[in-house]
Order: C-alpha cells, then structure tokens, then sequence
C-alpha cells in the first residue's frame, strides 16, 4: 500500500471513529452504529483491523528459527508499515492540535482532516517533497 494511500486511510480511520463517538453521544441510532449501548467501538475497531490487515505483511519463519532470528524477520517485515502508520497518525494529530492551538473555531476536527486528505492527494506530504 502506497504511503499517501495510508495516510488517507488514517484519516478515515478518525473521522468515522469521531462519526461514531458523536453518534452514540447522542444516542442515535443513524449509519448503523445502533444506540450508546451498541457496538460504535467495535465498529471503530472493524475500520482498524481493516487497515493492519490490509498494510500489514504475512511474514514466514523457518521451523527451525531462533527467538533471535524471529524478532529480526519480524521487525523486518513489519517495520515500514508500523513507521507509515504512525507517521500518518502523528500527521493527522499534528495538524488537529496546531488547529486547536491556534484558536482555530471556525472549523470542525472533521474539516481538518478533510483539509489534510485534499493536501495529501496533492502530494504536499509525499516523501521527498
């Protein structure tokens, strides 16, 4: 999965799971999230889940492996796709939190997030940019 591809899906990670908290704030039972006893974490969770599985490599290990030689295959594989989450996590908190210090009430944290998929797409955050 292309970088930017990840970051946008971050993005959507936190928008539906702030659609689903403000949704079960109000007891609403739109979008299928169900009332506030419901299941809106699970479905935050399902969103999640989606992405590790999507981004996350399957990783093969030899029988007769060491625990030395696990970790290293491990770390290995899994390495670039947990940086490029967090990456795109630490960017979308990034750009929330400079919104609120800066005052910024005339947009909404969805708006935000919108902002930065529509910069992302442009390529402003590619590597090497």
């Amino acid at each position: 999965m292309e970088r930017a591809e990840v970051l946008k899906r971050v993005i959507g990670i936190l928008t539906e799971a702030q659609n689903i908290r403000r949704a079960v704030e109000s007891g609403q039972d739109d979008d299928g999230y169900g009332d506030a006893d419901d299941d809106g974490p699970a479905a935050t969770a399902g969103v999640a889940t989606t992405l590790l599985n999507e981004m996350l490599p399957s990783i093969s290990v030899p029988s007769d492996a060491s625990p030395q030689q696990v970790a290293a295959l491990v770390a290995e594989a899994l390495g670039p796709a947990l940086h490029t989450m967090v990456s795109g996590f630490s960017l979308a908190f990034t750009s929330l939190a400079i919104a609120h210090d800066n005052g910024r009430t005339d947009i909404t944290s969805i708006e935000v997030l919108q902002e930065l998929a529509l910069e992302i797409e442009a390529g402003t955050y590619d590597e090497g940019a």
